[in-house]
């Protein structure tokens, strides 16, 4: 009978503890690895994840990760991240490989079976796939050890396939051809069912990232297709949603970077940036609810309007000399005495000069209609500049438009009616721009129409605020916007580079067919009017000039 040893019970006892103590450290560092995991969003961070930890557990040298992409009608696989401690400096970049069983990772993911491999360069004959040694020879690498393993998601289904290379016996260790078959090592049973889990693991949170991914997509697909439907119902603005959404997100960036001042504790995250564009490209969508005859007028009186008026100008034209032509007649009937066949001439003919004076009297009312005509044309330009003939709205134009208030014709029926109407009247003699009241509370009801479509959206938590944020952007620090009336810090600082971004590309337009571009310097100077005015964020005025934010839409300052 062995006689009992108390030093072997305490060996035994020893080794039992550091086992237990490394099984402890390997859940823990397997529980930490899939926090690590859920609460990554960045696909490409994501994958370098799974493979800095999966070679931190194995002590791998190196190692890979593919995708399988069938999004085409042949499914391939993607090379999407590599990593390798003996060769830092070595580049690698994404590329596809065909999915055949005669790779080492399009064998894994086509059989589902995991390749645990003590020498890659020596692959059992019953199997059909064998190493591509073109790494090794280009970049002087030896692969010896390598265990390949499918990615599954929760349905079995194969998303990639992670490989690792050169399992080393110590982790600091760097391979070289030279000595890869003394410091590296099989990857061990316990091994490839840990790393297969986490694999799994990585499966799922790959599969909801990209998920994720499609679905972010998939909205972006929906924000463009609303702006072109709102563009395509009022083609005059096209690009406008585009241009102030470039300029906002700038301008946010910029505010990221302020190290002085009010807006040196603002940050904004890549989400909240992305907050702020969507918010920027939807902020006119209620515009699809304002009346398409109001969204496009251009002018003060609507196209049909004018078109009825030049009908009215030119019967009254045909009329004045219907009735001159009828006076004449009635002239000659009434003083048939007064015959030119009785005169010496012209000068002295009593008839003739009867018949000149109604044709000088027709002249001047044709003239005075052709007048009117032409400055009917030029009121009805909603920034009517001064020149030689008129002078918007000076005391004479006034008193002359008045004046053609009071004109009438007599239409075909043979009353007597105004050649313009009250309406149109009202219509011509707006102080500034080409819509009424009323018009433009129907434009301006596109603010709370958006809201209430975006409210309508069940968005993620990161773009929650896109709302609010398309809600402020007409609004004024001093009260005076709308539709709210918020003041001051009631307007989200993101509405209020908006509304920066929103009135410099409405100056700066080139579309729009009923006004000029303004100069870049003067659209500047009208921003720093506005601050001053305390409408307009000063700190962000500030920022956008000095940063140049315009140059993103391709403007310089002279």
């Amino acid at each position: 009978m062995t006689p009992f040893n108390a030093s072997d019970l305490t060996l035994e006892s020893d080794d039992l503890i550091v086992a237990s103590a490394e099984r402890a450290a390997l859940i823990e560092k397997l529980l930490s690895i899939g926090t690590a995991l859920s609460g990554s969003q960045d696909l490409g961070e994501l994958l370098d994840l799974i493979l800095s930890k999966s070679r931190e557990i194995t002590w791998s040298d190196a190692g890979s990760v593919y995708l399988l992409d069938r999004t085409d009608k042949i499914p391939k696989l993607i090379f999407k991240v590599a990593q390798n401690d003996s060769l830092p400096r070595a580049s690698f970049q994404e590329f596809a490989v065909h999915l055949t069983p005669e790779s080492l990772a399009g064998y894994v993911a086509l059989t589902k079976q995991s390749l645990n491999l003590i020498d890659a360069y020596d692959v059992p004959l019953d199997l059909p796939c064998k190493i591509d040694a073109n790494f090794d020879r280009d970049f002087d690498y030896r692969t010896r050890s390598i265990l390949v393993l499918p990615m599954q998601d929760a349905h079995g289904e194969v998303i990639g396939v992670l490989q690792l290379i050169n399992r080393k016996i110590r982790p600091d260790i760097k391979v070289t051809p030279e000595n890869a078959q003394e410091v590296t090592r099989p990857y061990l049973d316990w091994e490839e069912r840990v790393v297969r889990s986490l694999a799994s693991q990585a499966a799922i949170s790959i599969e909801r990232n990209l998920l994720q991914e499609n679905i972010e997509n998939l909205f972006e697909g929906f924000v463009r297709a609303s702006v072109q439907v709102i563009e395509a119902r009022d083609p005059t603005t096209s690009g406008h949603s585009e241009r102030v959404a470039a300029l906002t997100v700038r301008l946010g960036e910029e505010v990221n970077t302020v190290a002085t001042g009010p807006l040196r504790p603002i940050s904004f995250s890549d989400r909240q940036i992305q907050e702020i564009r969507y918010a920027a490209l939807l902020h006119d969508f209620g515009k699809i609810g304002v009346p398409e005859a109001i969204l496009n007028k251009r002018k003060k009186l609507y196209p049909e309007q004018l078109e009825v008026l030049r009908q009215r100008f030119s019967l009254a034209h045909r009329t004045l000399e219907m009735e001159c032509a009828r006076d004449k007649f009635r002239y000659l009937v009434e003083h048939p005495s007064h015959t030119a066949l009785h005169s010496s001439s012209e000068s002295s003919c009593p008839h003739c000069r009867a018949l000149q004076a109604f044709d000088l009297r027709l002249q001047k009312q044709l003239d005075t209609l052709a007048y009117y005509r032409q400055m009917v044309e030029y009121i009805n330009e909603p920034e009517a500049i001064e020149n030689k003939t008129f002078q918007a709205f000076s005391e004479e134009t006034l008193h002359e438009l008045s004046t053609l208030a009071e004109y009438t014709y007599r239409d075909i029926d043979g009353q007597l009616k105004p050649l313009i109407s009250p309406e149109e009247m009202e219509q011509l003699l707006l102080p500034r721009g080409n819509l009424n009241q009323q018009e433009r509370l129907a434009i301006e009801a596109h603010v709370t129409q958006s809201y209430e479509f975006l409210k309508r959206i069940p968005w993620t938590k990161h773009l929650e605020h896109v709302p609010v944020i398309a809600y402020g952007h007409h609004e004024k620090l001093d009260g005076s916007g709308y539709p709210l009336g918020l003041m001051g810090d009631e307007i989200p600082l993101q509405s209020q580079m908006m509304t920066v971004a929103d009135i410099y590309d409405a100056l700066t337009a080139a579309d729009r067919p009923y006004k000029r571009p303004l100069p870049l310097e003067i659209v500047l100077k009208i921003l720093r009017e506005e601050a001053a005015k305390n409408k307009l964020n000063p700190d962000l005025v500030d920022l956008f000039e000095q940063r140049q934010i315009y140059e993103i839409l391709g403007h310089c300052s002279s």
